[in-house]
């Protein structure tokens, strides 16, 4: 009895040797042939699967992950990455690299494999990444992954143009195949279709917000605009109002004197002031006829139109000069010209607390001839500089504005002088911009400066409020 034992287990361990030698292959044949069914199967699911993300609405990303998910999952690789171009910066970027978080990555649009494949249209199948010269090892190095098996293939949208790269990598159990490439073939063509429209949608999103955001822009604009233009109208017409009122209390009264003069000299000032915003809105919406261009020395007229701020600005201790750096010429009408220094020059003496500085200076480079106004005032800040052109526009808040003596510090204004300026610029073919910094101590709209350096308790010396903000406007003529 013991020995049967061994026997009979001798004899079932040899029974696989005594079959059939064609038997044994017809069921390794179909042993294999259902395990190809079964992965084609699942390919062909896959894409089944991958069709259904095209109805959930999904934002450009989400998109994205999806895809890599699925495309890690049917190919058994360990990775999977999907690179989108950027034409502004000529890069591949992706947040969709699986093993690697959230990071952003961005190569250029040539470099390593993924670049290759991109710029060449090559499928790029590496057994061993490593004796590949167009493998980055760097990423490895960065990341501490270690790449083998490497599959990578450009993505094209509807119009036939590469819009990105799928990469695989380190299949399960090996390298990648041609079967793998046939199927990602067809993987990555449904899946640009999906990241086409994706895009598109994001697009869309995109510019909806932008429009959005100017619509909000431009709100805010009109609304300080109209705010200024009420405020600017309310105050002559109470005076008005109210002196008519006394007007007609003294002659139903008709008792003494009430000065009648002084009273009638207000009331004009006042109705001036009116006129005067309708006056400037005449000059900005009429059409100019009969200018009168000319060979203009630039130098002699900046001295001419500063002689005569420091005259109007004689009761101001501001300094005034022009930085003689270049004499040049250009062709323009000269009261045009005249007239923009004029109002450019008493904005900056308006902005500017005393002992405070303005300079003019003019210099020329191969194509552009630049004359600028430089003042070392309180400054802009990045918002108002957005509308600083656009007409009833003062970068006061309105509950502290005033419209004082002309040169006087924070004199203020209608708003219009600027805007007018604009017009020219584009009625004759030069420019005017603006570069300023907002005051480091006086941050917003609603800080006041109190419109003398040595009386502000921020600045030790003049040279603390000199460095610490300013505006410069520059009339730009192009040459030729």
């Amino acid at each position: 009895m013991r020995d049967s034992t061994p026997s009979q287990d001798k004899d079932v361990s040899t029974d696989w040797r005594k079959e059939d030698p064609r038997k044994r292959i017809r069921r390794q044949s179909e042993k294999a042939r259902k395990l190809a069914w079964t992965a084609q199967t699942r390919k062909l699911q896959s894409l089944l699967e991958l069709g259904q993300l095209i109805g959930l609405d999904l934002q450009l990303n989400e998109m994205l992950l999806r895809i890599a998910q699925k495309a890690t999952e049917v190919m058994e690789a360990d990775r999977c990455s999907l690179f989108l171009y950027d034409r502004k910066t000529n890069e591949l970027w992706s947040t969709v690299a699986l093993g690697m978080g959230e990071q952003v990555i961005r190569i250029r649009s040539g470099v390593g494999a993924a670049g290759y494949c991109f710029k060449t249209g090559e499928v790029v199948n590496l057994k061993d990444a490593y004796r590949d010269p167009r493998f980055n090892k760097e990423v490895d190095a960065h990341t501490g992954y270690r790449t083998k098996s490497l599959l990578c293939m450009a993505l094209y949208n509807r119009a036939g143009e590469k819009i990105g790269v799928i990469q695989l990598l380190n299949k399960k159990g090996g390298g990648f195949d041609e079967g793998d490439e046939s199927f990602l073939r067809t993987f990555g063509n449904h899946a640009s279709v999906f990241i086409e429209i994706a895009q598109l949608q994001k697009a869309r999103i995109d510019a909806l917000e932008q429009s959005r955001a100017e619509l909000e822009r431009l709100n805010r604009a009109k609304s300080k605009a109209l705010d200024h233009l009420s405020h600017e109208l309310r105050t002559p017409l109470a005076v008005i109002q109210g002196k008519l009122k006394l007007l007609a209390r003294k002659l139903q009264e008709q008792k003494s004197p009430f000065g009648g003069e002084q009273f009638f000299d207000t009331l004009e000032k006042h109705l001036n002031r009116l006129l005067d915003i309708q006056q400037e809105t005449d000059k900005i919406i009429r059409t100019y006829q009969g200018a009168k261009m000319e060979d203009l020395q630039l130098v002699p007229i900046a001295e001419k139109v500063l002689e005569k701020a420091k005259e109007r600005a004689c009761h101001r201790n501001v300094q005034v000069h022009v930085e003689r750096k270049q004499n040049v010429s250009v062709v323009s009408d000269r009261n045009i010209l005249e007239e923009m220094l004029v109002g450019l020059t008493r904005n900056a003496i308006e902005n500017t607390p005393d002992e405070g500085k303005v300079q003019v200076s003019v210099e020329e480079n191969s194509s552009t001839v630049f004359i600028h106004v430089q003042d070392s005032g309180i400054g802009i800040t990045d918002e108002n500089q957005k509308f600083i052109f656009d007409g009833l526009f003062h970068t006061q808040e309105t509950d502290l504005y005033t419209s004082g003596k002309p040169y006087d510090f924070y004199a203020g204004g209608k708003g219009l002088d600027l805007h007018r300026m604009k017009v020219h610029a584009q009625r004759f073919g030069f420019d005017l911009s603006v570069k300023s910094r907002r005051c480091t101590f006086l941050t917003t709209d609603k800080d006041l400066c109190p419109g003398r350096i040595s009386a502000c308790r921020h600045c030790q010396n003049p040279e603390d409020c000199l460095s610490s903000g300013g505006s410069t406007f520059s009339i730009s003529f192009q040459k030729g």
